[in-house]
Order: C-alpha cells, then structure tokens, then sequence
C-alpha cells in the first residue's frame, strides 16, 4: 500500500475551507481530517492551499507547438510533451484537448493538422506518457460542409468526451447582424481578402450557415445524447439560443456574449463557461459581456483557460476577492468540481475520500498564487 500524508494544509473543499490533513493511498483520497498530524511521515505543507487539480474542458493550446511558426510542422509526441508540461505546470490535471472539426475556411492549419493533433492525442495518452490526463473535446463548425465526414471519423474514439457546436458565420452568434462590419475587418485582415473576395466570402459563409448548421446541431446533438457524450453551445447570444441548447439536451454553454443569454443558460440549468482570461484581463478582449459581471450575478459555473493555461488558477482565486457572492470555495468549483460534473468525470474534482488524488499546492503571494506541487492520482508531476 502506497500511502501520502499531507498535513497543515488549508484544504479547499467543496463547501468550504479547512485547515486539515489529508491522506492518499494508492492513488485516491483515503482521509480527510481536520488538525494536523503528529506522524513522522506527515508532509508539512506549511498552511499552503491544497486544492483538486484543474479541470480544463477547453483548451486549444497544443495548437501552437504543432506549427510553432508558419510553414513549420514540429513532431506530434514532442508538441503534445510541451503542451503537456504547460499544463500541469499551471495545475491542470485533466485537460479537454478542443480541435477544430471544420474552419471558417476550408484549407485552414486547423483542419490541416486535424489528423495529426488527434492522433498525437490519442497516441501519448495510451503510451501513457502525459503527466495530466488529456481527453477529446471535438469543436464543430456546423456550417462547415465537410463537417459530418470529420465527427464521423472521430466521434467513436474513446477519448472524446465533450462535443460543441459551434456558427462562427456573420450574422450568427459571435457576429450578429449589427457586428457584420467588426466580421468584414477581422477576416479581411487575418486573410488578406480584397473588398471584392471579403464581399463573397460573407455571401458563403451565410449560404453554408443556411444550408447545414441547424441540420448538423441537431444529428450530432443526437448522437451525442445517444452515447452520453456531454454537449456545449459556443457563443449563444440570445435567450432563444439558450433554449435551444436546452431543447438540444447540451450541458455546458461555452462563453455566452451577453448577460440575457447567461442568465438564461444558467436557469435552464447549463453550466455558463466563461474564459479565465476574461477574468485576468478585466474583461473580454471581443467586447462581449466580462465574466465578473456574470460572478456578481451569480451566474458564472465553469472557467476554461482557452488559449493561456496559467490564467486558470489565477481566474479561480481573483474572482473569490471580487464583489460578487462566491466563496474560495466556490471559486475553486469553477475550475475543478464544476467542469468535472459538467463533463461526466464523477471520479474527480474534489477534496473527498475515494475520489482521485488529483491535487494542487498552491502557495499564496502578494503578487499572484504560485503553484508549488501538483499530483495526478497520488503521482507528483509537477
């Protein structure tokens, strides 16, 4: 029998925070106890946090180390490596890996690498060689045409646990009607269109939308229903697509852009994902709804780190000082208890006896919280 015991910890559990010890054994909470122990063995842990390991549900990191710069392919087992020690390095301990099934534009590097992001996925996790546990959150464009060909071949592999639906087409979600101009200026730039191409590019995109998304919502809702793989929205901007999220059986709804459509989700019983980033930075860098005014509101259910994963710790504990009513412990939820639950992982995400020893010691600073150890069931990685 393998056994730890950490004590003088401050121990963040689900409902509050205790000064305490805990033991681990053979890779699971084994005991929970307030005090601290008299053992000889016992690890000090000198009134540091000790908290669950981050659950990330969106995460599109790994994309960077797979084309660290254009025209420059880096082999897939040492691109997840990197993106894998960023990553526990930040507290994560299970990692939502997003690919994209589809792209606004067909030839994108997203959809170029989509076969060898996956496989590299796939492939370190049953080589177990990652130090967090990376699973498949499958991102679908749904006016993508090409899109069922991509969640087809994908969709039976064991890792995917999370599918969103995503219409990133002007005049859906993230570009409504009114902000068709802020979509001409963006992909304009990011492509180099001309007026001329940008004008028959919008006319496209919208034809696509038209032609496939509410189609593809609804199979791949379907099928994910079917199988009992969890399901997000991606943008809802409206009270009516909250409710068809709900009407769709989705669990999470990923960065809602307005309060109407987060109190709505939240209502309906969705988990309202927001960035950490958002959180870091003071507010959203689109300038969407800001996720402290959706934690004063008391709406905000799940942080995901998207593109920068040390934002997610240091998200979890600025909203716990913000003006609003969470707890540390129910800030801590955030990223931890809540994604896990949202995502059918009921193996993880808390400090409590037969659950994983997934864990995190967190030592606070007056300039950020440092992260001093991290364990992935009873293992130090970190």
């Amino acid at each position: 029998m393998n056994e730890q015991i950490l004590t003088n910890a401050q121990l963040i559990l689900r409902d509050e925070v205790v000064q305490g010890t805990l033991v681990v054994r053979d890779g699971k909470i084994a005991e929970i106890s307030q005090g601290k122990s008299q053992l000889a063995q016992a690890d000090d842990l000198s009134g540091d946090f000790l908290l669950p390991g981050l659950v990330e549900l969106h995460t599109d990191n790994q994309e960077k180390y797979f084309s660290p710069r254009p025209k420059v392919d880096w082999p897939g087992h040492l691109a997840m490596s990197t993106h894998d020690a960023q990553l526990v390095a930040a507290g994560i301990t299970t990692s939502f890996d997003s690919v994209a099934l589809g792209d606004v534009a067909g030839d994108s590097i997203r959809v170029e690498k989509l076969d060898a992001m996956i496989k590299a996925i796939v492939d370190s996790e049953k080589a177990g060689i990652n130090r967090a546990d990376h699973l498949l959150h499958l991102r679908c464009e749904v006016s993508y045409p090409g899109l069922m060909a991509f969640f087809e071949r994908y969709i039976d592999e064991d890792l995917v646990k999370l599918v969103s639906l995503m219409d990133h087409a002007p005049g859906q979600r993230q570009f409504p009607p009114e902000n068709i101009p802020k979509y001409r200026e963006y992909y304009q730039g990011k492509y180099g269109f001309s007026d001329t191409e940008i004008d028959a590019f919008i006319v496209e995109q919208q034809a696509n939308s038209a032609k496939y998304s509410d189609r593809y919502r609804r199979t791949i809702c379907a099928v994910c229903n079917e199988r009992g793989i969890a399901t997000a929205s991606h943008d809802d901007a409206t009270i009516e697509h909250a409710k068809e999220s709900a009407e769709l059986g989705m669990q999470v709804a990923e960065f809602t852009t307005t309060m109407e459509a987060a109190k709505a989700s939240h209502d309906l019983g969705l988990k309202v994902l927001m960035g950490a980033p958002n959180v870091v930075r003071g507010g959203s860098h689109s300038g969407n709804i800001a996720a402290k005014d959706l934690a004063k509101a008391g709406v905000l259910d799940i942080l995901s780190s998207d593109y920068y994963p040390s934002a997610l710790l240091q998200a979890a504990f600025m909203v716990a000082g913000q003006d609003n009513d969470y707890s540390p412990a129910d800030a801590v939820a955030l990223v931890t208890a809540n994604p896990a639950t949202a995502s059918n992982l009921f193996d993880r995400g808390e400090l409590k006896a037969g659950l994983r020893a997934d864990l995190v010691q967190v030592k606070q600073h007056e300039v950020m919280s440092l992260i001093q150890r991290v364990w992935n069931q009873g293992k130090r990685v970190f």
